[in-house]
């Protein structure tokens, strides 16, 4: 999982790609490929 400051360009890497709210932090999950998670925050 990446640690980043800005998820703007992470949301856009994959078509399969969902901004979740968990906890007071903003994560990028993605079921189909999951190495596009990340985390910020």
């Amino acid at each position: 999982m990446k640690i980043v400051n800005s998820i703007k360009t992470l949301k856009t890497r994959d078509k399969n790609c969902r901004v979740v709210k968990r906890r007071g932090r903003t994560y990028v999950i993605n079921k189909k490929n999951p190495r596009f998670k990340a985390r910020q925050g």
